[in-house]
């Protein structure tokens, strides 16, 4: 059904895409036909490939004094093994430079050959003709390892003691600004108070674990790859295997959810990029699950120390983070401690904000992007600092957020971090979900509880947030051919968040054209050679705003033809986008299609190619509250309600807004009670099957309540910001505040994450204890 058939402005000639709820138009094949992911490809080039398995280190940290392939070589089926003696010919990987400290690097290899840092690390990789003899085979390369101590955590990897590169002396890749800490400026406070937080580490988890296939002709090498961006996988690629850009084709075909794990491409896919290249063979490959949970890039892990000052009137007047990042056994961004300093402040407009980092090394899987990258972990100090504030000043946590939020007539607000804030109304999202849980009504039934005695204690927990997304630029072309079809080329590629459907719905509001009579088509670099990717919540600001105009550029070169056609001034031809034709404005029953302008023009078809650059990112809002439940007799917590106001500006279509909400809420309230990466002391992973990590089920959570909010910036010509991530960010520390504030009476003042039913009895029973009178 046409767009126009849900939404045209009455009296007018335009389709107002924005507000229209349309389903989304991926779905009917995704869920009938089903998506065709890298593991399902059965084209041409990948008839008998040969099938990728890796052996992995099954120590944290160890010398490798010999391989030995022999035994898996002569296995039948095998058609080869490689090591990192067979990489030798290859450039080094992309180093991380420390800046500052003497310019040392911290490569990490294609495979380990030498040491491995992280149970998981490839260290060979073996090609066999049928699938399930590739376990087989790899149980038969035999390696000694030489086991050293392991770095577990990054407390101790401040320490020194055991150097995971010992040329560099220590475990320390960057810091920057500790020194600048002062003291004074928490001098004047009445209150001061300070914690450690642990903001611990998760698995991405998608539905879809990692994937590559790969085919050499002899020309060029085409890779299928489940990613966020085909284009920063091939330049990654060009570059890993000195070999160049134009040589190498990425395809990207459905994917089953990133998340931040797959942007661009590992060295685990680039590996089995070589193996063709090397082999000239066709080869494949498909994670499972239990590898994904120690091989794929984690998130969060930050030990975070806050300290907040201010005055018993409830003014924060100075607020310090200090961050030590787990970059795990290699550093692969460098971004993550930078962006949660920036984002530090919050939503809050203190005096005096300081911040500083430090990334260490761990002997455990690499850390790199995660839904929020950075800013969920911001949010969750600053906001938990906020509760501990109110605590020590007795005040309602709202009324404290309240006294200190930027004010609305600030926009555009430079924050002391350096962001510029673009626009927000923090006060309003915060009144907003404040009346929409009926506050004063749920204090008084906490309230209720805690004076009968029951067992069952209620807790409310609040976060007012702000995100950063988006920045940068973006491209699309769109093409309208002969027929009156219209084509899309995006660089924004998809995993679920709706892509197709948006796009349409801007080229229908834009040109006229029925959004089923529109195709979009992503992630591939032979037809879309030039593009940044999916991910930081960037998609509809600026994949959305190139989309736009690039359809506005089509629709002034369709002005010539038509008026031609019609025998009027170009400025008088009219398009009607409720019926997607063209006439004159004084005579619009003598109309014309598309195809019939198109046909006139002399082309095959009109198409304009758009690079969207926005200036700055943009800064989407928020407030979460959400309502638990604790039995004090066991620590199990229920969630019983939560309630959210996500601003990201205009909505598009409010169905795919509340989808990605729904899904961001779901994995932040997840990492609050539920998902830990855990290792034992010798750095072995004990969360490595889904039977021990506790990912989140439909069945633990509520309907989640969600409320409007849509103020605009001015930074994109759709007025957009981000939505992908808001959910994550706002819901951790608003069920992490309920649940503390559940059993604050019984003298709990904080507990780490995860929430745990035996974390939180624990803590119950701690603060019992301390209450008890000493004998």
């Amino acid at each position: 059904m046409p767009l126009s058939a849900y939404h045209q402005e009455p009296g007018r000639r335009t389709v107002s895409a924005f507000g229209t709820r349309v389903n989304r138009v991926e779905d009917l094949r995704l869920l009938t036909s089903g998506g065709v992911y890298v593991d399902d490809l059965r084209v041409p080039e990948l008839v008998g490939a040969a099938y990728v398995s890796f052996v992995r280190s099954p120590v944290a940290h160890a010398v490798i004094t010999d391989i030995d392939t022999s035994r898996a070589r002569a296995h039948p089926g095998v058609v080869a093994v490689y090591t990192a003696a067979d990489l030798t010919d290859l450039p080094a990987p992309p180093p991380f430079r420390r800046p500052g400290h003497g310019g040392e690097f911290f490569a990490e290899p294609l495979l380990a050959g030498e040491k491995v840092r992280f149970v998981g690390e490839p260290v060979a990789v073996v090609l066999t003709n049928a699938r399930y003899d590739g376990q087989d085979a790899a149980e038969l390369v035999d390696v000694d390892y030489e086991q050293l101590p392991a770095v577990v955590g990054p407390a101790q990897a401040l320490l020194d003691d055991t150097l995971l590169f010992e040329e560099a002396g220590t475990n320390l890749a960057d810091q920057r600004d500790r020194d600048t800490y002062d003291d004074a400026v928490f001098a004047d406070a009445d209150v001061v108070v300070e914690r450690e937080i642990v903001n611990h580490r998760v698995a991405c988890v998608p539905m879809e674990c990692r994937a590559t296939a790969a085919a050499f002709d002899g020309r060029r090498l085409t890779v299928w790859h489940s990613s966020q961006n085909a284009q920063r996988s091939r330049s990654t690629l060009a570059e890993c295997l000195g070999i160049p850009p134009d040589a190498i084709r990425v395809i990207v075909p459905d994917v089953g959810g990133g998340f931040g794990a797959k942007i661009g491409i590992d060295r685990d896919a680039i590996v089995v990029a070589w193996a063709a290249w090397k082999s000239r063979t066709a080869v494949r490959w498909a994670e499972g699950r239990a590898e994904n949970l120690v091989a794929m890039t984690q998130g969060r892990a930050q030990l975070n120390r806050v300290k907040i000052g201010g005055k018993r009137d409830g003014t924060i007047t100075a607020y310090r983070l200090d961050v030590v990042q787990d970059a795990g056994a290699y550093p692969r961004t460098s971004t993550l401690a930078p962006v949660t300093c920036t984002m530090a402040p919050g939503v809050y407009d203190i005096p005096h904000v300081q911040t500083g980092y430090r990334v260490v090394l761990t002997n455990a899987t690499p850390v790199n992007k995660y839904r929020g990258a950075g800013r969920p972990e911001a949010t969750a100090a600053i906001e938990r600092a906020v509760d501990l504030f109110a605590a020590e000043i007795a005040m309602d946590p709202a009324e404290v957020r309240r006294r200190n939020l930027v004010a609305a007539d600030a926009f555009p607000f430079r924050t002391r971090t350096g962001a510029r804030y673009d626009s927000g109304a923090y006060e309003a999202a915060l009144d907003k979900v404040l009346g929409a849980a009926g506050y004063p009504r749920l204090r008084a039934e906490r309230t209720a509880r805690r004076d009968n005695g029951c067992g069952n204690v209620l807790g409310i927990g609040i976060c007012v947030y702000v995100e950063m997304t988006g920045g940068g630029g973006e491209t699309a072309k769109v093409t309208v051919d002969g027929t009156g079809r219209a084509t899309v080329l995006t660089g924004s590629s998809a995993q679920g968040q709706g892509h197709h459907t948006a796009w349409s719905m801007l080229v229908e509001a834009e040109l006229g054209i029925p959004m089923d009579r529109t195709t979009v088509v992503h992630g591939d670099t032979d037809l879309i050679p030039k593009a940044v990717g999916t991910y930081s919540s960037r998609s509809l600001q600026l994949g959305g705003s190139a989309v736009h105009k690039a359809a506005s550029a089509v629709r002034d070169q369709a002005r010539r033809p038509a008026a031609d056609l019609l025998g009027a001034r170009v400025t008088d031809v009219v398009l009607n986008t409720g019926s997607g034709t063209w006439h004159t404005a004084d005579d619009p029953g003598r109309s014309l299609t598309w195809a019939q302008v198109v046909r006139h023009a002399g082309v095959e078809g009109l198409s304009a190619d758009v690079e969207f650059v926005s200036d700055q990112p943009t800064f989407p809002f928020g407030a979460h509250l959400s309502v638990v439940e604790v039995d004090t007799e066991t620590g199990m917590t229920t969630v019983l309600r939560h309630v959210t106001v996500d601003d990201a500006g205009p909505v598009l279509n409010p169905v795919l807004a509340e989808g990605q909400r729904h899904g961001g809420i779901a994995q932040g309230i997840a990492q609050a009670l539920f998902e830990e990466v855990r290792y034992d002391e010798g750095g072995t992973p004990l969360s490595a099957t889904l039977a021990d990590y506790g990912a989140v089920a439909a069945a633990d959570l509520p309907d989640f309540e969600l409320a409007a909010g849509e103020t605009p910036t001015d930074v994109n010509p759709l007025g957009v910001k981000g939505i992908g991530e808001a959910g994550t960010i706002g819901s951790t520390p608003a069920v992490h505040n309920a649940v503390i504030d559940a059993v604050a009476h019984l003298g709990v003042r904080h507990i780490d994450m995860p929430l745990t039913p035996s974390r939180v009895w624990a803590a119950i029973k701690e603060a019992g204890d301390a209450r008890q009178p000493q004998h």
